[in-house]
């Protein structure tokens, strides 16, 4: 088999070498299966690893947390079955999906639906991981509530909306320039050009006073004063990510407005609980109420070219970058 080997943390992107490496193909053990892998995405959280942001992470290693592919070896009914799955564990404490094959649990397989291609299964783990576990710690949106995403046309973001678009809620997006929800139009995400309006006033004004239920905030303190005024009375906000650590907070508004923050840390999701949160979304998937990221052929790298996917992904691209390995 062939994977990625990360030996060393580099100091910075253009310092990142990821070098292929062949070894002999693993024997998948008792509760385990083989994956011939087909696609992995490049996830931020990857190339940050790369980098040595993850304190925990073990040296050396293979990185990749998302996959698709198809059981090489194992129980026999599972042996040429299409699945994908994702992992906070893949590529930080166990090896990862940036190789051509993967041991994993039996229980860390979801099983592939028809209508989503290898490449796109491949890049759909994370985010949509991270906006469901999001809400299920939250409370996950009902048809009486309004959901406010903030940088909705992230990963995180185009998620979020799906899930809360596909669950009845009312969804606004914000941005910071003037742009269309960059996921599917059926979502109904209304757009909020942060450049030209104020976000909360905006979304208050369109609720009759309200606010949002939910604000799914995916860049933290850039976002942060606005999303707290947005908030509904007995609102809660998610955060995931941040630029500045240490944002001003009014203690008194927070409990007064019986607010509710939620921290999400996928990558303490191990594959098989990312494994369940995918399941829960199948439905959606099949059904079309979900969609995946669309796989870019410009986005798209053979192992060889894993150095030039790394750097793309740090450099803030938009586009899932995705490897192929076969």
């Amino acid at each position: 088999m062939q994977r990625l080997r990360l030996m060393e943390r580099a100091e910075t992107a253009e310092s990142i070498r990821l070098p292929v490496e062949r070894c002999p193909t693993p024997e998948p053990g008792p509760g385990d299966v083989l994956v011939e892998i087909q696609a992995a995405a490049v996830n931020p959280s990857d190339a940050k690893a790369a980098l040595g942001a993850m304190a925990h992470a073990v040296w050396p290693r293979t990185p990749g947390r998302d996959w698709s592919g198809v059981v090489a070896k194992g129980p026999k009914d599972l042996v040429g079955k299409a699945v994908f799955g994702s992992g906070g564990d893949l590529g930080i404490t166990r090896d990862g999906s940036h190789a051509s094959h993967i041991i994993l649990p039996t229980e860390a397989l979801v099983q592939r639906p028809d209508r989503i291609g290898p490449a796109e299964a491949g890049a759909l783990g994370v985010p949509f991981v991270t906006a469901w576990e999001g809400y299920r710690r939250a409370g996950m949106p009902t048809a009486n509530e309004v959901v406010l995403v903030l940088a909705v046309n992230g990963h995180v973001g185009r998620a979020a909306a799906q899930i809360a678009a596909m669950l009845g809620a009312r969804v606004f997006g914000v941005s910071r320039r003037a742009e269309a929800f960059a996921g599917p139009a059926a979502a109904g995400v209304t757009m909020i050009d942060a450049s030209a309006a104020e976000v909360a006033a905006t979304v208050r004004a369109a609720t009759g006073g309200h606010g949002a239920d939910i604000v799914f905030n995916t860049v933290g303190s850039p976002y942060f004063a606005a999303a707290n005024l947005a908030m509904a009375h007995g609102g809660r906000q998610i955060l995931i990510s941040t630029a500045e650590r240490s944002v001003p907070f009014d203690i008194f508004a927070f409990y007064r407005g019986r607010h509710t923050f939620v921290g999400i840390d996928t990558l303490a999701l191990d594959c098989r609980a990312s494994a369940s949160a995918l399941r829960a979304m199948l439905p959606g998937f099949t059904s079309g109420a979900l969609q995946a990221f669309p796989a870019i052929p410009d986005a798209n790298y053979r192992l060889g070219d894993a150095t030039s996917a790394y750097r793309r992904v740090l450099s803030g691209t938009r586009e899932r970058v995705i490897l192929l390995p076969g």
